[in-house]
C-alpha cells in the first residue's frame, strides 16, 4: 500500500469520526434532558402522593418536572417555597 492512500483513509477515518461526534451531540443532550424530566416528574408524583394526606400538592406538568429534574433537590425546594409564597 502507497503512504498517500493509508494517510487519506486515516483522514477520511477521523473525518467521519468528527462528523459523527458532531451529529450526536444533539441526541445525547435530548436523551439527558427527557431521563431528567422522568427522573422530576417521578418525584413529584412521589411527593404529590405522601402529601396528599397533609393537603399538599405540586402541579406536575413538564415544565415543573424538568426543574425538578435537572436542579434536583434545590428545584425541589424551589418548587414548593413557589407554591407557598406565590398563591
Amino acid at each position: 500500500m502507497d503512504l498517500n492512500l493509508l494517510l487519506a483513509y486515516g483522514f477520511g477515518l477521523l473525518l467521519v469520526y468528527i462528523v459523527a461526534r458532531i451529529l450526536f451531540l444533539p441526541f445525547k443532550i435530548l436523551w439527558v434532558a427527557l431521563w431528567n424530566g422522568v427522573v422530576g416528574g417521578l418525584t413529584l408524583w412521589a411527593a404529590n402522593l405522601a402529601g396528599a394526606y397533609f393537603g399538599f400538592h405540586l402541579g406536575l406538568n413538564p415544565l415543573t418536572a424538568l426543574i425538578a429534574g435537572f436542579l434536583g433537590l434545590p428545584g425541589f425546594a424551589l418548587l414548593v417555597a413557589l407554591r407557598y409564597f406565590a398563591t
